[in-house]
């Protein structure tokens, strides 16, 4: 028996996964699965980059405050030995970035998106799978920011990704299916319930991907009711708010195409953050 690779044994010693074993990527769709790792210990990256890269069959990571430091190149590391291509920009000014990766297919980072600011925090890449050409865009938005500085970054940032969302296709050169998801720090006009909290131009920058010719995914499988990717501190009755923070839009051209998009709570029920991921089944 060969013996395994050190970066692929848990804290503990034991073996927690061998990439060759990891299963294979369906050939007529595409899996994309999106998650904020919470800018995670070098620990508790090496748990979730096991959970990531034997969880179902996924073709493509997108992972959102990822560690501008050791960490982040530990999770680039690891899922590298999982067999898959790893984009993950330089650190920023500030500690977070955004990582793409691609298994059973070739990446090639597309560096100009349209997006100057903070660039770290939306990467794009040009994947050729078996199953066709896909462009993903991934999508950190920076929270509301300290009382002294409160919405600045987060308003610049939105704006900088509206403008340039009516040019992304074409500046990714892709002709089929195109995917932006990530956590975007905001929920939908109608979401349930309603937080005093949110601004009218959060909200509209959530209506800036339908009019710049993207559909929210998980709404054309769930057209009514809710779930949530991150919930609030608790109250003094245990109860806890939720918010539908983590989204996946599409090319609206490729609506029908979409077979499956929904929230994956294990990661963060087994405490690996405090994030749910979202899965999103399309045919390329």
């Amino acid at each position: 028996m060969a013996e395994p690779r050190l970066s692929l044994l848990s804290p503990a010693g034991d073996i927690a996964a061998d990439p060759a074993a990891a299963p294979q990527g369906p050939r007529d769709h595409v899996r994309v699965l999106t998650a904020n790792v919470q800018h995670a210990s070098p620990a508790r990256t090496h748990q979730q980059a096991v959970w990531l890269a034997t969880q179902d069959q996924h073709d493509v990571l997108v992972l959102t405050e990822v560690a501008a430091g050791e960490s982040g190149e530990v999770m680039a590391r690891l899922l590298g030995e999982f067999d898959y291509r790893v984009h993950l920009p330089a650190p920023g000014d500030d500690p977070y970035r955004v990582l793409v990766a691609v298994r059973g297919g070739t990446l090639e980072a597309v560096e100009a998106v349209g997006v100057a600011v903070m660039p770290h925090r939306c990467v794009a890449a040009r994947l050729k799978l078996p199953q066709g050409e896909v462009g993903v865009v991934g999508l950190y938005v920076p929270s509301r920011g300290p009382k002294e500085q409160r919405n600045v970054a987060k308003r610049t940032f939105q704006d900088a990704v509206a403008a340039a969302l009516p040019d992304v296709r074409r500046r990714m050169g892709v002709d089929g299916l195109v995917v932006l998801t990530g956590d975007l720090n905001v929920v939908e006009p109608d979401h349930e319930p309603r937080y005093a909290v949110f601004g009218q131009w959060e909200y509209d920058f959530y209506r800036a991907f339908a009019e710049a010719g993207f559909t929210d995914a998980f709404r054309l499988i769930t057209p009514e009711g809710m779930d949530y990717s991150w919930y609030g501190r608790a109250a003094s009755d245990g109860t806890r708010n939720g918010y539908r923070f983590d989204h996946m839009f599409i090319t609206a051209d490729h609506a029908r195409s979409v077979r499956a998009c929904h929230y994956v709570h294990a990661i963060r029920e087994q405490g690996l953050t405090d994030h749910s991921a979202m899965a999103l089944v399309a045919g390329v």
